[in-house]
């Protein structure tokens, strides 16, 4: 949703800044802003526009960023990155039949989403053929504090790393539902962790319900989420508990087992 422009500089001398602006500006594209000037790139990803002027010239040259007009976009020879990673780490093979089985018993869409800073990055997602005021897809991000799955990771991080994304709080609000202050969170944070998942109401956006379960690598050091949603008009908040909790725990069980015969994919989750 939002876009991220740290521009903090680590201390490892190999470290390619010029890499970092290039993938700014791709990741500077999004649903809110699908076409931009060179001075709406410079202004969106905080770097002087000589430097955006280069990044953008380079991408357009190696295919990733098309220009009509005045106006720079994506091609969609970016959609070969994230391919790649959906490929070469096997997400059908391994995550994807846990989540279709949970669907196909529910009739709910079911997804498999990490921690990526202060918002969740869906990594795997099955749909139904009903339709959600807020869609979801391989690569969508959205707040983790508004969501189910945001939640059911959050709660299970180290408490240092729980406490620094609380600090960031207030939050967005989206609805009179949405949790937005520090110690709300928390206290939330905490019952999550203590029942082991968490269902969401109305905090994203109305009429939309979700549980999510945390899934677990090495050591019980949580990796990612995964969750059901449907709308709140064909069932209620605890009936969805109820019946798609257990369904759940034992698809992250699944997707814990095949991580284990899968140590690259494992790692690649890793936050």
């Amino acid at each position: 949703m939002g876009y991220e422009g740290a521009d903090a500089s680590p201390k490892d001398p190999e470290f390619l800044s010029t890499l970092e602006r290039g993938l700014r500006v791709l990741k500077a594209f999004d649903e809110d802003h699908p076409e931009m000037t060179l001075s709406e790139v410079a202004a969106r990803t905080a770097l002087p526009p000589a430097v955006a002027r280069r990044c953008l010239k380079t991408l357009v040259e190696l295919g990733y960023v098309g220009q009509h007009e005045r106006k720079f976009l994506l091609r969609p020879a970016v959609l070969t990155i994230g391919s790649a990673y959906l490929a070469s780490m096997q997400i059908e093979q391994v995550v994807l039949p846990p989540l279709q089985a949970v669907r196909d018993q529910t009739g709910d869409s079911a997804s498999l989403a990490v921690l990526s800073g202060a918002e969740i990055l869906y990594v795997a997602h099955v749909s139904t053929d009903r339709r959600f005021r807020v869609a979801a897809n391989v690569g969508t991000r959205f707040p983790f504090h508004a969501t189910s799955l945001g939640k059911a990771l959050a709660a299970n991080l180290p408490e240092p790393e729980r406490a620094d994304l609380v600090t960031r709080a207030p939050f967005q609000r989206f609805t009179e539902r949405t949790v937005t202050d520090g110690p709300a969170l928390s206290q939330r944070l905490a019952l999550v962790a203590d029942r082991g998942y968490d269902s969401a109401l109305d905090e994203l956006d109305y009429g939309i319900v979700s549980v999510a379960v945390p899934v677990f690598g090495p050591g019980r050091r949580v990796i990612a989420a995964i969750n059901c949603s449907t709308s709140t008009t064909r069932i209620s908040q605890d009936e969805l508990v109820r019946t798609r909790l257990p369904l759940l725990r034992a698809a992250a069980g699944e997707i814990e087992a095949s991580l284990r015969r899968w140590p690259a994919l494992e790692a690649s989750l890793k936050p």
